[in-house]
């Protein structure tokens, strides 16, 4: 089977450092049902905009590194037979109702290099 990266862009994260379980049922019902189907392989959700810090040359400044409506919210991957059915996974997504979307895209390469440390 394949894999799809599925970027998810909202007008900010719901995964606030002080987010409450209410905050992330939606969210994190929907990651629970891509695991229960097996759909899943990773997954990561970013922190609000206003975490950022954007690197370009010699300066960091505070903030996403593009200033857009929409922001990247996380990123997860999928395990498709296609991209048509990477499409419809990915649509069912929360934020595809609540007025953001998701970029589904190949993934050419690449794993996990090493666990995160303890």
């Amino acid at each position: 089977m394949a894999q799809f990266a599925v970027l998810i862009y909202a007008a900010d994260s719901a995964h606030a450092p002080d987010a409450s379980a209410e905050d992330l049922a939606e969210p994190d019902g929907h990651a629970e049902e891509l695991v229960a189907a097996d759909a899943m392989l990773t997954a990561y959700a970013f922190t609000p905009r206003e975490c950022a810090v954007s690197v370009r040359r010699d300066a960091a400044t505070p903030g996403p590194f593009v200033d857009a409506e929409h922001v990247v919210a996380g990123v997860y991957v999928l395990e498709a037979a296609d991209l048509d059915e990477a499409v419809r996974i990915a649509a069912t997504n929360p934020v595809v109702r609540s007025g953001g979307g998701v970029e589904v895209r190949p993934v050419h390469s690449g794993g996990v290099i090493r666990p995160p440390r303890g």
